[in-house]
């Protein structure tokens, strides 16, 4: 009795290019060729569209600058009067400080934390991140000991930064409580909407492709 037939070999796969020729789309994880890295070149996701890459002139400068703006408002914005509330004669300010540690006895302290955590603390913390990973590159020299780790961490804590998720809050409190009480903004206030701009221009510039790229290749040499 003969053996049965085994099945035909596959075929081998066609000559792939090389893994540094290829760029995944961090949205929905589509493997792509890459466009050369020149100024005023966009690549889109053509599954989700979302953007790949945008190269810009001095776009590692500006981000810097941004970032610096960012920790200098979000001091002003902690620290300064964020509103003033007045009703029946009886006037009370208040800071974005003073806010959080109002919460600061007994079992709501890890709320404190957490306000504070979220709308200051990590904000300032990827600020730092940034101007570390890219204050050299934007000198033209090597980038600083554990760059790598610093521009993975700082792009980890960004969906926790929520400073701009905390102006949106407090203006729907504000409409809310605007019938009941005089309410007169503050300088603090003035600042988190300035720099919940500043945020997004500041993230619309940073192509995290593009650093890592530089990284990489920095770190090969």
């Amino acid at each position: 009795m003969s053996s049965p037939a085994s099945p035909p070999a596959a075929p081998a796969p066609a000559d792939l290019p090389p893994l540094d020729a290829l760029i995944a789309c961090p949205a929905c994880d589509l493997l792509l060729l890459r466009a050369p890295l020149e100024e005023g070149i966009r690549q889109s996701c053509p599954r989700c569209h979302h953007l790949l890459y945008a190269p810009r002139a001095r776009t590692v400068v500006q981000v810097i600058a941004l970032s610096l703006t960012v920790a200098i408002l979000m001091i002003g914005a902690v620290f300064f009067p964020f509103l003033e509330i007045s009703a029946g004669g009886i006037s009370h300010e208040s800071s974005v400080f003073d806010a959080a540690m109002a919460f600061s006895d007994g079992i709501l302290l890890p709320l404190s934390f957490a306000v504070m955590a979220l709308i200051v603390v990590l904000p300032l913390l990827r600020v730092a991140l940034l101007v570390y990973t890219l204050w050299p590159l934007a000198q033209g020299r090597p980038a600083w000991p554990l760059a790598r780790r610093a521009f993975r961490l700082a792009e980890a804590v960004q969906p926790w930064s929520m400073a701009e998720i905390f102006v949106v809050g407090a203006v729907v409190a504000l409409v809310k409580i605007a019938g009941l009480a005089t309410v007169t903004l503050g300088p603090a206030f003035w600042a988190f909407a300035l720099l919940v701009a500043v945020v997004t221009l500041q993230n619309n510039l940073l192509n995290d492709w593009t650093i890592w790229t530089v990284l990489d290749t920095q770190k090969k040499r």
